[in-house]
């Protein structure tokens, strides 16, 4: 009775220090499951809030160096935000597709709000 005792000691503080050694150990950005998980939230929260990029199209337009009047800038604005509309939510329905390969999003900024005052931009897929 003693043996099988002290052979479940020695077996629950075998599993105890490993259990903490692969605790230890640290979780890169650039590791599959970060990526794929990056990727499968950004599409996600594009398929979700693409439309904000109508009214953020519409205050960049009325911001460019270009003097618009403002029934032209909302015009310019209204129709190139529904056009990145279209372009963020397309880019996350593919990137929930594809989320399980480990590329970066296909849009920058990753969320629309990220950045609300810079152009975004939609790129192909780059592995860095």
């Amino acid at each position: 009775m003693k043996s099988i005792s002290k052979l479940a000691l020695v077996v629950s503080l075998s599993f105890l220090f490993s259990s903490q050694a692969i605790a230890n150990e640290e979780i890169s950005g650039d590791s599959y499951l970060n990526k794929a998980g990056l990727k499968f939230l950004s599409g996600l929260v594009n398929v979700a809030t693409g439309w904000v990029e109508l009214p953020k199209n519409i205050n960049l337009t009325g911001q460019k160096d270009t003097p618009v009047s403002g029934l032209t800038a909302v015009t310019l604005g209204v129709l190139q935000g529904a056009w990145y509309t279209i372009n963020r939510t397309g880019c996350g329905v593919v990137d929930l597709v594809t989320f399980m390969i480990p590329t970066n999003p296909l849009v920058d900024p990753v969320f629309v709000w990220n950045d609300f005052l810079r152009e975004t931009e939609f790129k192909g897929y780059q592995i860095n």
